[in-house]
């Protein structure tokens, strides 16, 4: 049946859109480098310089198509309230007339690519499949690197496997004729008039999270926007550890962490760098599978201080998108120790008068081999058990280094009430403080409400759950200065959760959670003593008075969906900080 209906609805596709010729990708190298060769005959790939950097290019996207655009994002469910207030909604008849519109003859002249693709390893039985209908090319040379995409997905759905179908046209990339439709209950996207990123590149945001997220809670696991990464003593003992930020508030900095000179025999291990499955075992335990193959990582900020093993694995096969290029033709980003920018991202002539060389939400996307801590183990089918969870965003006060929930419905809240300043990976202003609950924000595919209360049902469900933590390494002190060096060093923190996932290291109980002691984190060798250390992690009773006030309206928000239990708990908190 899904043999037939594939092949149906590409004809369909086909009928609607008018394209010149069809194009079914098979993945390989060969399809890959022709593909390549393609985009820098038309201009779209530009060649980067290939002795310091081989099989490397430059893509420049149109000014106007640069970021997410959530206003232009829309979930489509029969029923408005299951989408929630968390997201835009359309009603599925009128959001499928209105794109059938845009489509109708957007692809002549081009090339309709069929791109099937699976995310997560092939064989897991915790990864799911999709087929994206592109007319981009640069969306297919992304999909290879960024999906485990071609024959062997396809041949898995024309055996009957289920698949979430993807259609994407650039069209004319005009921000007044572009939307990003998702419906779940049909297990569809549609996309159509950008180019970028998550916007395109159907398998990632749209899939992985939105339309997975509702495929989740049917079927009784997580889709979440979390990195996965495994910390490993000198002794050999390895935990996983998945945390969720928002983006571009360091989740591949610390997926990719290199420890500290005084953690001698430390390893990290990296599984992935933004997207979370997470499924019970039949151990008791949570299991998580790394649905992506590769990363679409932000550029600016990246550097040999702050994530030398993402610049280790970006010297080869690579795609830079929005970056600078140096007069030698080698991509260069604001961050970077090395170089000048001849050329900004919009091909000008770099004038520093002028801004930024590469833009804010600058990327690149390379294969999750290339990483110096790859782990093999991010290709197994039953995946990695987790041990922690650590929920974190960008806070100049209020939220300290690290804090543990007492218990998975504390843990559940603090996720759901997380706040973080904005950052470029989206339109709209820079640094205003929002709630982004489990940094899934831009992503839930249903209403928020509904969302919490599936993650509380999982106290029932899986005996041996992972302890829960906030971290917040962007503190800043009176003057302006990060309090926290951050970077290789959040190791001591991630060293911490660790002991406490061992049942180790003493905390002091506050009423909104539970603190390290002065003396709990490893500060060797580091220009900081206790004090300061105590200055990052003591809870300021009236501002989280404050804090519990506007959490309580923002929770109320998502009423009558919201669980009783979690409002209750949070009436508690905010009765014991006033007591």
């Amino acid at each position: 049946m899904s043999h037939q209906s594939l092949h149906a609805w590409v004809e369909d596709v086909a009928a609607l859109t008018r394209p010149n010729k069809i194009h079914w990708c098979d993945g390989s190298e060969q399809e890959y480098q022709q593909m390549v060769q393609e985009l820098l005959n038309d201009g779209a790939l530009i060649e980067l310089n290939q002795d310091s950097h081989p099989n490397c290019y430059l893509h420049r996207s149109d000014p106007q198509d640069v970021a997410r655009v959530e206003h232009l994002t829309f979930v489509c469910t029969n029923n408005k309230a299951d989408a929630g207030p968390n997201n835009n909604w359309m009603d599925p008849k009128e959001a499928h007339a209105l794109m059938d519109d845009l489509y109708a003859g957007c692809m002549e002249g081009r090339t309709l690519y069929v791109v099937p693709y699976c995310m997560g390893p092939v064989e897991s039985p915790y990864s799911r499949l999709g087929v994206e209908i592109t007319d981009s090319p640069y969306v297919v040379a992304n999909m290879r690197v960024m999906t485990r995409m071609g024959q062997a997905a396809r041949d898995k759905i024309e055996a009957g496997a289920p698949f979430v179908k993807g259609l994407h046209s650039i069209g004319e990339l005009d921000p007044e004729r572009r939307y990003i439709m998702h419906f779940p209950e049909e297990l569809t996207i549609n996309s159509f008039g950008s180019g970028y990123g998550g916007n395109a590149l159907l398998g990632k945001k749209c899939h992985a999270l939105r339309i997975a997220s509702w495929q989740a809670r049917q079927e009784g696991w997580l889709a979440e926007h979390m990195l996965i990464v495994g910390v490993e003593s000198p002794e050999g003992e390895v935990h996983y550890i998945a945390a969720a930020f928002p983006s571009a508030c360091g989740k591949t900095n610390l997926a990719m962490l290199v420890p500290p000179e005084e953690y001698k025999g430390w390893k990290i291990w990296t599984v992935g760098d933004d997207i979370c499955w997470m499924h019970p075992g039949p151990d008791g335990r949570l299991w998580a599978v790394n649905p992506e193959a590769g990363y679409f990582g932000v550029a600016p900020g990246t550097s040999e201080k702050t994530n030398p093993n993402a610049m280790a694995m970006l010297q080869r096969d690579a795609i830079f998108t929005n970056v600078a290029v140096t007069s030698d033709q080698q991509p260069w980003w604001e961050g970077m120790q090395d170089g000048t920018p001849a050329t900004d991202w919009r091909g000008r002539d770099f004038d520093a008068e002028n801004g930024k060389a590469s833009h804010p939400n600058a990327r690149f996307t390379v294969s999750a081999k290339q990483c110096p801590s790859y782990t093999e183990k991010a290709d197994e089918a039953q995946g990695v058990p987790i041990s922690a969870i650590l929920f974190g965003g960008r806070r100049a006060g209020l939220v300290p280094l690290v804090m543990e929930a007492k218990d998975w419905a504390h843990g559940v809240l603090l996720g759901a009430t997380m706040a973080s300043e904005t950052t470029a990976a989206a339109t709209g202003q820079v640094g205003v403080v929002r709630r982004d609950p489990m940094a899934m924000k831009p992503f839930c595919g249903y209403h928020y409400g509904d969302y919490w209360a599936h993650w509380l049902s999982f106290a029932d469900k899986v005996p041996n759950l992972p302890k829960v933590f906030q971290v917040n390494w962007f503190r800043k002190d009176g003057d302006g200065n990060f309090m926290w060096p951050g970077f290789g060093d959040n190791l001591r923190v991630l060293e911490w959760v660790i002991q406490r996932c061992k049942g180790e290291a003493e905390v002091v109980s506050t009423p909104v959670g539970l603190v390290p002691k002065a003396d709990g984190v490893n500060l060797t060798g580091l220009e900081m003593n206790q004090e300061q250390l105590k200055s990052l992690i003591t809870i300021d009773q009236s501002g989280w008075q404050h804090e519990f006030s506007e959490i309580k309206t923002y929770l109320d928000g998502f009423s009558p969906r919201l669980p009783a239990s979690m409002a209750n708990l949070a009436e508690n908190i905010e009765q014991q900080l006033s007591s």
